[in-house]
């Protein structure tokens, strides 16, 4: 029998969201999946698009997870559209002349923007607002212009004001419409958004159209003619006036579409062809709408799945609810906002001086229909939910200002309240969970626009008990202040003298023995305990990667990592890599970080591969323990000719001193020479952005599957400045985090934020930074390599074996196959054959 095959067009938010759907169901265990895509990048976040402009990179947005497409085997084709479907063979055809065979096939071709067909459209300086290129194309235009125009006043059209404007262009929005996001809001909250739009120095026109973009001898823009007889002096327009279903190829293979667009489907997504799906913007649902929010794509692309899995889900309709914060102005909607029903009651609260415009729309019944929330969106979280319901307190009390306002606590909802609307996640679904990380990886809640984040903190259990776990009623930053200040350097007395009753004496758990142990490393000098993780008792309470100072991989092989500072290293270097890895037999990755992995080592072999890198010159890169991992670089002033600070040497300075430091959860940080940011050093925990004054330092981002991005915490700092400030953070950090926190998630849980951050390591407001600053002084005078202390100590290297008793047999498990001129594990071998081929040995 065959391989069924699945062909996807089309790879955007929809497109993936439909990938991780099939996964899920297990459809790509017995099909073969491609995907088609236009766009020259994965798939990333659409929603999310315009924090590009503030610092976030075009890979932080990604919404592919690493290995992801090539854990479950799906083939996708980059920058190769399709150009063709034969519904009668079912085959389609891409831009590159491809053909692909097709079972079933799934458009997923989202939208296009519409561009109003005036005159001049098309000129030089003329663009539209979707893509990521297309915000790169602005990006460079920006650079030679000082007035852009954007058409369009909605949602898009108003995030591309505040990229225009954030580009240091003076900024116009025209708006066909009486007001701006005629959709989402009245005219109240059009009005109340007026007000503060204007106010930051955008002008607004709204009631007009664009008759004209006008040219100047060259061709490129210079200016626009309105409906009403006004021009307007412009260098860059964008146009932002909303979106069209893209169905061209559903209409060329015959399929059936809507009269104004739109690829017909069924509650079940499928078109008039049986053999086709069609899912997001591009389809027009069996409601009779066209869905242009993420969070009914999304469900449309569940029910293809479910479909095509061969079980039973319908798609008849969704939520048109959305919040935003666009210009930095809070913006939501739900329900029946406008109040269409029939004899529905306005309950509004406005107050123009600050902004801030609330209105509910009540059924003469008294259930809440819906609202608009424009300034103040904090209710949208619990509004939300009780659409449809009689709320339990009057709705004027709802949306009074604060500290008049009632707060309702997460009882009031229904179980069956949806909490998070991009996933279609109920409060009962939540509150079966017990932690947030436990909540995004079973539900999904809070992972796609996250406004539902607050809530679901709220609806999840508090528990009294605030210890470590079972075996020390104390929190991670009190064991730390314990152990510091009585100077306890074992993890035995530890748990003797503040362990809970029952567990003194014993061995601890896999949660705090991992814990302490990197207490005490960080500590290590303070306290007078040995900077060596294996040596004595605290070998023993190391993860699993730390126990051989490597990265423990898939098949029971090693990967090692060396050090790289900023990302500089010799030709000579480089050689002495490729000689040990083509000795050893090991496959060589670079990495994101600056730095060449080389995977397949076995345990007994890593000292020998040690030894070749430390006699080069190489060490530890910490790869595997919860330390700094590396500190990337661009090349800076040196060779750019946009750099204004020497980016590398300060890159290798922070590495080289933050190197081994022990912490809750690993470090990453990078440094850029200039403000263009080509190092992403506000996606890291610490980053250093180059001015033409000195330094800006940057606190608390993070990449991964929970981006944020960083915080300025000081500007314009000399180098003694930013390194005093990074010593003081990082010390503050490792002091008062919790187990396994970031400082992403530690900055956003820490009392008073960013704030209270600065007040402590900026201004010294507890009177700790001497002492923060004597403790990073003490980690940076005994430092020592940790490969080199291994290699240079016979009794130490006593541990690097696969089985005790038989120091000198390698593991037979542990075997690869060729790929690609290298290797990869060689799975198939881990059978129950394996304990046979061991018996009568000691495993390690």
């Amino acid at each position: 029998m065959s391989t069924p095959t699945i062909v996807v067009i089309g790879h955007g938010m929809v497109g993936q969201r439909f990938l991780e759907a099939i996964a899920e169901q297990g459809v790509t265990d017995t099909a073969r999946v491609v995907v088609l895509c236009e766009e020259p990048r994965p798939a990333y976040d659409r929603v999310q698009l315009t924090s590009y402009f503030s610092g976030r990179t075009p890979d932080d947005l990604s919404l592919v997870e690493d290995g992801f497409l090539d854990r479950h085997g799906i083939e996708l084709h980059l920058d190769d559209p399709a150009q063709n479907v034969d519904r009668a063979a079912r085959k389609v055809t891409s831009r590159s002349g491809r053909v692909f065979g097709y079972d079933t096939l799934v458009l997923a071709t989202g939208s296009y923007p519409f561009v109003p067909p005036v005159p001049g459209k098309d000129a030089t300086g003329c663009f539209v607002y979707r893509t990521i290129e297309d915000l790169l194309a602005i990006e460079d235009y920006a650079r030679t212009a000082k007035t852009g125009a954007v058409v369009g006043g909605g949602l898009l059209g108003l995030e591309a004001a505040g990229a225009l404007s954030g580009l240091g262009l003076d900024t116009h929005i025209v708006e066909f419409a009486p007001r701006l996001m005629p959709v989402q809001v009245d005219e109240g909250g059009g009005a109340a958004l007026l007000r503060t739009i204007s106010s930051m120095g955008l002008t607004v026109h709204t009631g007009v159209g664009t008759q004209e973009v006008t040219t100047g001898d060259d061709g490129t823009v210079n200016g626009m003619a309105l409906s009403d007889g006004t021009t307007l002096d412009t260098d860059l327009v964008v146009f932002s006036a909303g979106v069209r279903p893209r169905d061209q190829l559903a209409r060329d293979c015959g399929l059936t579409v809507g009269e104004r667009g739109g690829i017909l489907v069924d509650e079940q997504c499928r078109t008039s062809d049986p053999a086709v799906f069609a899912i997001g913007e591009c389809a027009l649902a069996a409601d009779g709408r066209v869905y242009g929010l993420v969070a009914p794509g999304y469900e449309m692309a569940e029910t293809a799945a479910v479909t095509i899995a061969g079980d039973s889900k319908a798609f008849s309709g969704a939520d048109l609810s959305t919040k935003l914060k666009l210009l930095g102005v809070d913006v939501a909607s739900f329900g029946d906002a406008h109040g269409h029903a029939d004899g529905s009651l306005d309950v509004v609260y406005a107050d123009s001086r600050s902004g801030v415009y609330k209105k509910l729309v009540i059924s003469p019944e008294g259930a809440l229909l819906g609202g608009i929330l424009v300034g103040d969106a904090d209710a949208y979280a619990m509004l939300r939910p009780l659409t449809g319901s009689v709320p339990p307190v009057p709705p004027e009390e709802l949306i009074a200002p604060a500290g008049s306002a009632v707060t309702l606590g997460p009882s009031s909802l229904p179980d069956d309240a949806v909490i998070c609307n991009c996933h279609n996640v109920t409060k009962a679904a939540i509150t079966a969970c017990s932690t947030l990380p436990e909540v995004k990886k079973c539900t999904k809640a809070g992972t796609g626009c996250g406004s539902c984040i607050k809530l679901i903190g709220q609806l999840l259990p508090e528990t009294g008990d605030k210890g470590l776990c079972g075996c020390f009623p104390h929190t991670r930053s009190e064991l730390y202040e314990i152990a510091r200040t009585l100077r306890i350097n074992t993890f035995a007395e530890l748990l003797d003298s503040h362990g809970r009753e029952a567990a003194r004496g014993g061995e601890g758990c896999e949660v705090c023995r991992p814990t302490v142990g990197s207490i005490l490393a960080s500590l290590a000098p303070a306290i007078e305990a040995s900077g060596y993780i294996l040596d004595g008792e605290q070998a023993a309470l190391q993860d699993t990667n730390d126990h051989f100072l490597a990265n423990l991989q898939k098949n029971g092989s090693y990967s090692i990592v060396p050090r790289i500072p900023g990302g500089e290293v010799t030709p000579e270097k480089l050689i002495v890599i490729g000689e040990v890895a083509r000795d050893f037999g090991l496959y060589t990755k670079i990495t994101g970080g600056q730095r060449i992995d080389l995977f397949g080592a076995r345990v007994e072999q890593l000292p020998l591969i040690w030894t070749r890198l430390v006699d080069a010159g190489f060490e530890s890169g910490h790869a595997y323990g919860k330390a700094l991992r590396t500190v990337k670089s661009c090349v800076g002033q040196t060779w750019c000719r946009y750099g204004v600070q020497d980016s590398v040497r300060m890159a290798i300075d922070l590495e080289l001193r933050y190197r081994g430091l022990r912490a809750p959860h690993k470090l990453k940080s990078a440094v850029s020479g200039c403000a263009r940011e080509c190092a992403e050093a506000q996606s890291k925990d610490f980053g250093v952005i180059a001015t033409a004054n000195g330094w800006n330092l940057y606190v608390g981002g993070n990449g991964g599957a929970t981006p944020r991005h960083a915080d300025l915490l000081a500007q314009d700092l000399s180098d003694a400045e930013l390194v005093r400030l990074i010593d003081r953070f990082l010390m503050f950090y490792i002091r008062t985090a919790d187990r396994l926190e970031r400082t992403a998630a530690w900055l956003e849980r820490l009392e008073g934020g960013l704030d209270h951050l600065r007040d402590v390591v900026v201004h010294d407001s507890l009177g700790l930074c001497d002492e923060l600053e004597a403790l990073m002084a003490a980690h940076v005078a005994n430092y020592r390599d940790e490969w080199a202390e291994t290699i240079n100590d016979p009794e130490r290297l006593r541990r690097f074996v696969s089985f005790v008793n038989a120091p000198d047999a390698p593991d037979p498990t542990v075997a690869f196959v060729p790929e690609r001129d290298q290797i990869k594990p060689d799975l198939m071998i881990l059978t129950l054959e394996r304990f046979d081929a061991l018996e009568g040995t000691t495993a390690r």
